[in-house]
């Protein structure tokens, strides 16, 4: 019979029963990832990073806003004035911006390329790393590092769920439809970021109005308590784990952490609905907010909605609204 010829104390004299404190640290490395891919897949049961008890607060990521007010916008092409309402949307510009200058974003319908690239080699890595810790651990015959694994799943499964559920309610209310129309917003979001997003109008509109998570129901509230419960259990019970199954269980932990922090940063495309999201060119830099405004209203032909936006002030003659800005 095949016997085992290593240890499962590799490191004598030191303790690390309280390594899985680690699953309770509040990053938002998969809220974070969670708001690139406009969601989740049930794949995702396999990452496991601290803060799975979090994911449920995607939808709150986009902090640099004021709490109760969303970016103001304007459609240069018809002068409406409103605010953006997907908060993922809100934190890819968050996350696109640059003070003092104009990013130019394009909304297209999404690609069906199968071609993998870096960012989704590095989740795969992570689906890998935690079926070999699982296999590695019934070798190892720690069958409490190996139930803890399976809490850690379980937890993300729940809110896997949730979080599907929730983005489908948000996507059932998107507006009137407006085929074979263009869209052009200008944004004006916190600390001087500008932007111009661009596309059909209803690819734009998907994006920008409506919900991107619908609140949660009674039943996902009770899915989400549970799931934060179970997290909490797995890391009280790694005291009962052997110290190569708690190290085991702290590198997977922190290596899958590491690649998916790596893989959001070299995401750049947000994709949501269908769609995609994604910066074209460079950002266009200038002095004064009244220099863009300037620029647009000549090459737009209007004024009204920078009056509007209180990007200019009003002229004699001008319909003058309350500013939104």
């Amino acid at each position: 019979m095949w016997e085992r010829t290593w240890s499962n104390e590799p490191i004598p004299n030191v303790s690390l029963d309280a390594a899985g404190l680690v699953a309770l640290a509040d990053l938002s490395t998969i809220s974070q990832r969670t708001v690139l891919i406009g969601g989740a897949t049930w794949l995702d049961i396999l990452t496991l990073c601290p803060g799975i008890h979090t994911q449920y607060k995607a939808n709150e990521l986009n902090k640099g806003e004021h709490v109760t007010r969303c970016p103001a916008c304007a459609a240069l092409t018809s002068g409406y004035v409103f605010r953006i309402e997907n908060p993922a949307t809100v934190n890819f510009l968050q996350r696109s911006g640059k003070t003092g200058h104009v990013t130019t974003i394009k909304v297209s319908k999404a690609s069906c390329s199968k071609q993998l690239c870096f960012p989704s080699l590095l989740v795969w890595t992570t689906y890998i790393m935690t079926l070999f810790s699982l296999v590695f651990l019934v070798a190892c015959q720690d069958y409490w590092a190996f139930s803890i694994l399976l809490l850690l799943m379980l937890a993300r499964l729940l809110n896997v769920f949730v979080v599907r559920g929730r983005t489908y309610r948000g996507s059932l209310w998107k507006g009137q439809p407006e085929p074979d129309e263009k869209a052009d917003l200008l944004v004006l979001s916190s600390q001087d970021r500008w932007f111009r997003i661009q596309g059909s109008v209803d690819d734009v509109k998907a994006v920008t109005s409506g919900q991107w998570t619908a609140d949660p129901t009674f039943v996902e509230s009770c899915t989400i308590s549970l799931a934060t419960l179970l997290v909490y259990i797995s890391a009280a019970l790694a005291a009962n784990s052997s110290q190569l199954g708690n190290i085991v269980l702290f590198t997977l932990l922190l290596l899958s952490t590491g690649c998916l922090a790596l893989a959001n940063e070299q995401t750049k495309v947000l994709k949501m609905f269908g769609l995609e999201i994604l910066v074209e060119g460079l950002p266009k830099s200038y002095k004064r907010r009244r220099d863009l405004a300037d620029e647009l209203i000549e090459s737009t032909g209007r004024r009204d909605w920078a009056v509007s936006l209180g990007m200019v002030p009003p002229m004699k003659g001008d319909a003058v609204g309350e500013a939104v800005m």
